[in-house]
């Protein structure tokens, strides 16, 4: 039940009637929506004033002939005009009550499964496995999961796809670490910590050594060692290929333990190596094709455009082609990210694809798509789902070139202490003032620490709009107050409280619901707050924006808190409006606990 799509149905026989164009109509639809102030309705038809200036007319004089041309229902109070033509909307209470009772029995609160579905893959994740995870690679991974959780939430069919560099220059380093500085008893004991010890001595060796740039590359001695044992890697040398296929398992169990507290389950997980034997056949057909051409004894691919610029001022001009086969015969990230959409498409038969990658990457993407439609792939949607950078507090990228960046382990590590810490500091003051407080064993004590510290780094980043930059500050992520994790979960644990001091079941609220009463103002607003749900929902994977659902979060949560304030639930006036109002508490922390759940955030029953 998604009450935009149902109130947008109302008025699209209207529009189609008085609009000139046709074509206009979803844009004038599309300019029904949530209303920006309650006093002023519930939602707000903003269609009259583009619609009067087409045909001619005053918007006021075409806004009452909207209304006038609404057809009878049993969801809109009259609708009034506004200003210069602005439509009010409210919602009817018998219309309201009825509708809750609707989605207390609907295990998906309300959400409709989509009537299209399709097939998605999602290139998510993608580190580089020989080196630890860092926070740099927690945007692409839980946006990502995000995405595949609230696509499958609607009923599509979802390949999530871990694209790891496992080929690249990082084993490079491993390979030099382990032939020259290795710990043989502490590779034995622990071979994923001394692998990782590796990883960073040799980055810091590198560090003090002259001459690298910021790729790595020019004449720093070590790094012009690693890259010359990536080389003998990619050419079969079988001593870097059995140490290759023997660190592999190390480099994925420093995965694992990462992604579980994180909570994201990846479907796949195929690595460049996988596809490395592909390349020479994908060239070599897009070469047979003419889609691919050979440019100063390399071979390349045009730009977006369909242009292999030629001449020096050409090439200032138009964006550049990308070479998938350089003058030495080795291959390239785009030939492998090719011969990826290639086996994807075969493979899965997709009907979309997205690639949650930074946006410093949407150049290769474009260019990769162009090609991808060229080589026969043009019934697939390609999208790009780009994010900004995460900052520090200097407001700089994080480099891990550089230094400084932290690990992902230590900072969620870093989450869970603070995130207990602010626990207990709460706890101890509400203590203080009287409050029945929960006490929980050191069990439940380290469950509340990890749910509540692995909650606070996710809701924070998903919390952003993924185009845009942010400051990582894992203080104000952990705090208690505002929009963050740690409020949802608070709100959600303070509903079920409820229940347990009432010693209520809730069963019978989600199977046989009670009339609802809305008796005061506070239980209306959170009424249409819980019947929202679906049309975020819909909106946040219209446009892949998963902080629709955050910014959602904090509206039931805000709704909640002034329904709590003024309606008492278990000591309401009578029966039927303690039963009214605990069925509104019950949906509240249904709504808040999947909507999180779809953020790939847990919950926990008591806090």
């Amino acid at each position: 039940m998604n009450l935009l799509t149902q109130i947008r149905s109302l008025f699209e026989p209207a529009l189609a009637a008085l609009a000139p164009d046709q074509a206009k109509v979803p844009d004038l639809l599309a300019a029904i929506k949530p209303a920006s102030n309650a006093d002023h309705g519930d939602y707000q038809a903003n269609c009259a004033m583009a619609l009067g200036k087409a045909l001619g007319q005053k918007p006021q004089d075409v806004a009452k002939a909207l209304i006038a041309a609404l057809p009878a229902n049993d969801v809109l109070e009259p609708p009034t005009v506004a200003g210069p033509g602005f439509i009010n909307l409210r919602l009817k209470p018998d219309f309201l009550a009825k509708a809750i009772a609707e989605i207390a029995t609907d295990p998906k609160l309300g959400v409709e499964p989509t009537k299209k579905p399709k097939t998605f893959v999602i290139d998510l994740s993608g580190p580089n496995v020989a080196k630890p995870l860092h926070v740099g690679h927690l945007r692409s991974t839980i946006i990502g999961d995000a995405l595949v959780r609230i696509l499958r939430f609607l009923g599509h069919t979802v390949i999530g796809d871990n694209h790891l560099g496992d080929w690249g220059t990082q084993f490079g380093i491993l390979l030099y670490g382990y032939k020259h500085h290795r710990d043989d008893a502490a590779f034995t004991a622990d071979p994923v910590r001394e692998l990782a010890r590796l990883y960073v001595h040799v980055r810091g060796l590198a560090a003090v050594a002259e001459g690298e740039d910021e790729d790595g590359a020019g004449d720093n001695p070590i790094m012009t060692a690693c890259r010359e044992e990536t080389s003998r890697l990619h050419a079969g040398d079988p001593e870097n290929v059995a140490l290759w296929e023997t660190f592999m398992p190390a480099c994925l169990e420093m995965l694992r333990p990462i992604y579980e507290r994180l909570n994201v389950k990846i479907d796949h997980a195929l690595g460049e190596s996988f596809y490395n034997p592909m390349l020479a056949c994908v060239v070599d057909d897009m070469l047979a094709k003419k889609i691919a051409f050979e440019s100063k004894g390399a071979v390349v691919i045009p730009n977006a455009k369909g242009v292999v610029p030629q001449t020096e001022e050409e090439q200032k001009k138009e964006e550049p082609p990308a070479i998938i086969r350089k003058r030495d015969g080795a291959f390239t990230y785009t030939t492998t990210d090719l011969a990826t959409v290639q086996y994807r498409a075969e493979t899965w038969k997709p009907d979309v694809m997205l690639y949650v990658v930074g946006a410093p990457q949407a150049l290769h993407f474009k260019t990769i798509f162009a090609q991808a439609r060229r080589w026969g792939y043009a019934d697939v949607d390609f999208q790009h789902v780009q994010f900004g950078s995460m900052l520090g507090k200097d407001r700089k990228i994080f480099s891990t070139r550089k230094g400084g960046v932290i690990e992902l382990m230590s900072l969620l590590d870093d989450a869970a202490r603070l995130g207990l810490q602010k626990y207990e500091e709460n706890s101890a003051a509400r203590r203080a003032v009287g409050h029945k407080v929960f006490e929980p064993t050191d069990a439940e004590k380290r469950e509340i620490a990890e749910v509540v510290g692995t909650g606070a780094v996710k809701y924070a980043d998903l919390s952003q709009n993924r185009t845009t930059d942010y400051v990582f500050d894992i203080e104000k992520m952990t705090g208690t107050d505002g929009n963050t994790a740690a409020y949802m979960q608070y709100a959600y644990a303070r509903c079920r409280a409820i229940f347990r001091e009432g010693e209520i079941d809730t069963a019978r609220f989600r199977t046989h619901p009670p009339a609802v009463v809305i008796s005061h103002n506070a239980e209306r607003l959170l009424a249409l707050q819980l019947l929202r749900f679906p049309e975020v929902v819909d909106s946040a994977v219209a446009d892949y924006v998963p902080h629709l659902l955050t910014t959602y979060l904090w509206d039931v949560a805000k709704s909640y808190s002034g329904f709590y304030e003024n309606c008492p639930v278990l000591k309401a006036e009578s029966p039927e409006l303690k039963d009214s109002r605990l069925l509104l508490v019950d949906l509240v922390s249904r709504v808040i606990k999947q909507a999180i759940d779809l953020l790939g955030i847990r919950v926990v029953e008591r806090m």
